[in-house]
């Protein structure tokens, strides 16, 4: 099926794991010549990827030096920028594809390279919640459609808050009528009783090699997972919780939504659940959509204080030579391991489940997610494995939006039209499914040792931590 059919040039910035994931699905569902496509990467990896399509194939790093000069000539208005790149800053991109007339799309919010670690910035100051209050601030411009944060998580996972908001109304006897804005759908989690929103995913792929020492093995974007995963832990802060962690602090500026911990959060473990794992302990990575889903669900008062929100943040199992990758890279300091794998063509069974798992209304907890195995990611399209592929399906979703509306300005997933995008989404995503569990994070604790837990309200950030 042609979603939508584009008559400018797409540029798409670096072509990883995503980049060479989505190029087939674009050429399925977008109407367009692909000698109207041009790749511009750091990397000569890919190459060959783009040959096989006859898609333009362009080697050149970007900087804060040459950007403009390396991109202004291939973009006018009506053209798309695409970016899948890392150490590239989106904000300067938006800002560069405004003054060109192009529609653009990112999956994460990323800074020059370095400024994930920059020892120069403060821990808030190298947060996804600055880099979002960047984004944001451009706003007010107006003009072509910047679609900021549109992957799996953040992206997708922000389609799935709605679906399950309306699975849980329906289930629940409250009224289960799509709301019109974000005041409606705020409205209705504050309805539901909804305390907390994990995006709760296990990825067990597996391959025919094991991890080596010294080598980090991931079925994703190394780069991407390490810069993230050095970064403070992030979460967006809901109204219910008691009382704030002695290692948490407040941003000094922006919205309020969120707090961060003194520490990274490939080194912060959460309690989550998903239906086929079951409970697990699961990294605190800091990921935007955990600060714009508690932004999206706020409620305020008639003074403009907050009276309702969610508590919201990423409990994320990777694949299991991934966890030992982040055992090892801890140790080393979080200094890169020599060598990285990619995952790919060696994956030889497992499923990523990723979902959304809200917690705290009348039914205790439900996941609304998708379930996808690496058999049928490889059936369902080339050059994916489970993991990415849920990415690249909301990219393409992204994309399609932003075409069909191309005046919208700066917008994150939370603002899309979640019906739309999942329509376009749901044939990529496996088996997507809500289910409805007694679990909580009491769950058979205090039993061997004592533990400092909070026994009348299951729904505190201090239960859910693993300390």
């Amino acid at each position: 099926m042609i979603h939508a059919h584009f008559a400018g040039r797409l540029v798409m910035l670096g072509f990883g794991s995503i980049g060479q994931g989505v190029l087939p699905l674009i050429l399925r569902h977008i109407g367009m010549p692909k000698d109207r496509i041009t790749i511009i990467t750091a990397e000569p990896r890919g190459a060959a990827v783009a040959a096989e399509y006859g898609v333009r194939f362009i080697q050149q790093p970007l900087t804060r030096s040459n950007y403009r000069d390396v991109l202004t000539p291939m973009l006018a208005p009506g053209d798309f920028l695409l970016n899948l790149s890392v150490d590239v800053s989106s904000v300067a991109l938006v800002e560069l594809a405004r003054d060109c007339g192009a529609l653009y799309l990112d999956t994460c919010i990323e800074p020059w390279a370095g400024g994930y670690t920059d020892p120069a910035l403060s821990p808030s100051q190298r947060s996804n919640y600055a880099l979002r209050e960047s984004a944001l601030a451009l706003q007010p411009g107006g003009g072509p459609t910047a679609v900021m944060t549109h992957g799996a998580n953040p992206g997708l996972v922000s389609h799935l808050v709605k679906e399950a908001l309306l699975a849980i109304a329906r289930d629940t006897g409250a009224e289960a009528v799509p709301p019109a804005d974000r005041a409606g759908w705020a409205a209705l989690a504050q309805r539901l009783g909804i305390k907390v929103i994990h995006i709760a995913e296990r990825d067990n792929q597996v391959g025919d090699r094991p991890k080596q020492i010294g080598e980090f093995v991931n079925t994703w974007s190394i780069d991407g997972f390490v810069g993230e995963g050095c970064q403070p832990a992030e979460l967006g802060w809901g109204s219910h919780e008691r009382a704030l962690p002695a290692d948490a602090r407040r941003h000094e500026f922006g919205g309020d939504a969120a707090v961060y911990l003194l520490r990274p959060g490939a080194s912060t473990r959460v309690r989550s659940w998903t239906p086929l794992e079951g409970p697990f302990h699961g990294f605190l990575i800091t990921h935007s959509e955990s600060i714009s889903i508690a932004d999206y669900y706020t409620v305020r008062d008639a003074a403009g204080a907050v009276a309702y929100r969610p508590t919201a943040h990423y409990a994320y199992h990777p694949c299991d030579d991934a966890v030992l990758s982040i055992h090892e890279l801890a140790g080393k300091n979080w200094a890169m391991q020599p060598r990285q794998r990619l995952m790919m063509d060696e994956i030889t069974a497992g499923t990523d489940e990723l979902g959304v798992l809200l917690m705290g209304h009348a039914k205790g907890a439900f996941w609304f997610g998708s379930r996808l195995s690496i058999a049928e990611a490889r059936a369902l399209a080339p050059h994916n494995n489970a993991t990415s592929l849920q990415v690249t399906a909301a990219v393409l979703a992204g994309m399609v939006w932003a075409m069909e509306n191309p005046r919208a300005g700066v917008v994150e997933a939370d603002e899309l039209d979640h019906a739309r995008c999942m329509a376009i989404m749901r044939p990529y995503l496996g088996t997507v499914v809500g289910e409805y569990s007694d679990w909580t994070p009491l769950q058979d604790r205090g039993t061997l040792f004592a533990e400092d837990l909070v026994p009348d309200d299951p729904w505190q950030f201090q239960n859910f931590r693993v300390v």
